[in-house]
C-alpha cells in the first residue's frame, strides 16, 4: 500500500494522453504497474484492472454517484443516472419495462431498420460520405425522437438542447461551485415542456417514454418531472454514446480488411464484431463513482469522498481477461464480457436500444460496394470521456 505519492505511473500522466489515440498504451502501463493508481491530472483514482473494475461498478454502498459533485444533476434534476439505493431503484423501475429486449424490438426494430436504410440510400449516389454526420448521428437522434415521443420536433432543435445542456454539464465538472449556464437552463426547461406534454398526453403505444411514464402521480410513482429528468438522461446516452458506439465499429470494420470479409461472409459475425468494437473502444471510456468510506482497492488505500474512475477501456483490455487484447477479432468468444455498458446497479438501461441501432447501421452500410476508408481524412477514436473519431469520412464504388 502507498500513499497518493507513491504512484510514479499515475503522476506522470497527462491529460492529453488520457484523451488521445495513445490512450490504451497508458492504460497498459497503468494496469501492470498500478491497477488503481493516484493522477493528480483527475485529482482522483483511476481504475484499469478488469476484477477491480467490477468490484467498483457493482458496490454503489462504497462506490456511488450520490454525489453533490455529480454535475448532471444540477442541470437536470435528480435521476436513475445520479442516485443509488431504494431512490435508484424507484426511478428506474419504471422505465425497466418498456426498454426491455422484447419491447424495444417489437416497438422500434423496424423503424429503426428503416431509418437506417433511408439515410444510406440518401447519401449512397454520391460514392462518399463522412459517416458521423451522415448515418451514426442522425440515426441516433431520429431514434431519441421517437423513444421520447418527439417526432413532431425537428432533429436540429433537439441537438441544439443536447448540445446546451451537455455544454452546462461539462462547464460544472469543471468548477463545482458554479451555478449552471443560463443556456443549459434555457435548453432543458424547453425539453421539459415538450415531454410534459408527452407524458399529459398519456399513450403508451406513441413512446417509450409514455410507456415509462404510464403510472407518473400514483402513489411511490415518479412524479412527471422525475420523468422528464430521467428522460433527460436518456437523450444524453441515446444520442452521445449510440453515435460513437456506431462509428467506432464502422471504423474497426473499415481498418481491418480481414474481419470485414468475415462479416461479410457470415452476416451471424456482425453481431460479434459489434461487440468486439465495444470491449476495443467503449464509447464511454470512463464512469466516475464517489467513495462512502475509506476501503481497500486492490493495494491502494480509498479515502472517504475521493473520485474514483473506473477505465472501461482499460477493463476491456485486461490480457487477465481477454487473449491478445489488442487485436480486433470478430470471432472472438468473449467479447461479450466487456464493460462498456458497465455492470451493476447502472447497467446501462438503453443496451438493447444501442444494440439494435449498431447492428441495423452496420446492416445498412457494409453492402456499399468497395466501401473503404478515405485514407486522407479517417483519423481514430479520441477523447477523455466519450470516444470517437472526430470524423469517419468513407468511400464507395459506383457513386
Amino acid at each position: 500500500m502507498a500513499g497518493r505519492g507513491g504512484y510514479p505511473v499515475g503522476q506522470a500522466v497527462r491529460l492529453a494522453e488520457l484523451a488521445g489515440p495513445d490512450l490504451h498504451q497508458v492504460l497498459a502501463r497503468l494496469r501492470a504497474a498500478e491497477p488503481v493508481s493516484w493522477l493528480p491530472v483527475l485529482d482522483g483514482w483511476l481504475v484499469t484492472r478488469y476484477d477491480l473494475a467490477m468490484r467498483v461498478l457493482r458496490d454503489s454502498a462504497a462506490f456511488t454517484v450520490d454525489d453533490p459533485r455529480f454535475s448532471t444533476a444540477r442541470v437536470v434534476g435528480p435521476s436513475m443516472l445520479s442516485l443509488d439505493g431504494t431512490a435508484h431503484d424507484r426511478h428506474r423501475r419504471p422505465f425497466g419495462g418498456p426498454f426491455s429486449q422484447a419491447e424495444v424490438r417489437d416497438r422500434l426494430a423496424g423503424f429503426v431498420a428503416a431509418e437506417a436504410g433511408r439515410l444510406v440510400a440518401a447519401v449512397r449516389p454520391a460514392g462518399q460520405a463522412e459517416l458521423r454526420r451522415s448515418l451514426a448521428g442522425p440515426l441516433a437522434t431520429v431514434v431519441v425522437a421517437r423513444m421520447l415521443g418527439l417526432q413532431a420536433t425537428p432533429p436540429e432543435v433537439i441537438l441544439g438542447w443536447y448540445d446546451a445542456i451537455v455544454a452546462a454539464v461539462s462547464e460544472l465538472a469543471g468548477a463545482p461551485g458554479a451555478e449552471p449556464g443560463a443556456a443549459g437552463v434555457a435548453a432543458f426547461s424547453q425539453l421539459a415542456e415538450r415531454l410534459h406534454g408527452v407524458i399529459a398526453a398519456g399513450d403508451p403505444g406513441q413512446s417509450l417514454l409514455a410507456a415509462a411514464a404510464e403510472h407518473v402521480g400514483r402513489s411511490g410513482a415518479l412524479s412527471t418531472g422525475e420523468a422528464v429528468s430521467n428522460a433527460a438522461v436518456l437523450m444524453f446516452g441515446g444520442i452521445e454514446t449510440t453515435e460513437g458506439m456506431i462509428t467506432n465499429a464502422a471504423w474497426h470494420l473499415l481498418s481491418h480488411p480481414d474481419q470485414l470479409r468475415l462479416v461479410r461472409d457470415d452476416a451471424e459475425l456482425l453481431r460479434g464484431a459489434i461487440e468486439e468494437s465495444l470491449r476495443l473502444e467503449p464509447a464511454a471510456a470512463v464512469v466516475d463513482r464517489y467513495a462512502t468510506r475509506d476501503v481497500m482497492l486492490g493495494d491502494a488505500m480509498v479515502r472517504q469522498g475521493d473520485l474514483v474512475t473506473v477505465s472501461l477501456a482499460g477493463a476491456g483490455r485486461d490480457p487477465a481477461v481477454f487473449a491478445d487484447p489488442d487485436r480486433f477479432a470478430v470471432q472472438r468468444e468473449n467479447a461479450n464480457r466487456h464493460l462498456a455498458f458497465a455492470r451493476g446497479p447502472h447497467f446501462c438501461l438503453g443496451v438493447h436500444l444501442a444494440r439494435l441501432e449498431a447492428h441495423a447501421a452496420l446492416d445498412a452500410l457494409l453492402p456499399l460496394p468497395g466501401l473503404r476508408l478515405d485514407p486522407d481524412g479517417a483519423a481514430p477514436p479520441a477523447g477523455l470521456v466519450f470516444r470517437k473519431p472526430a470524423a469517419l469520412p468513407v468511400c464507395w464504388d459506383g457513386g
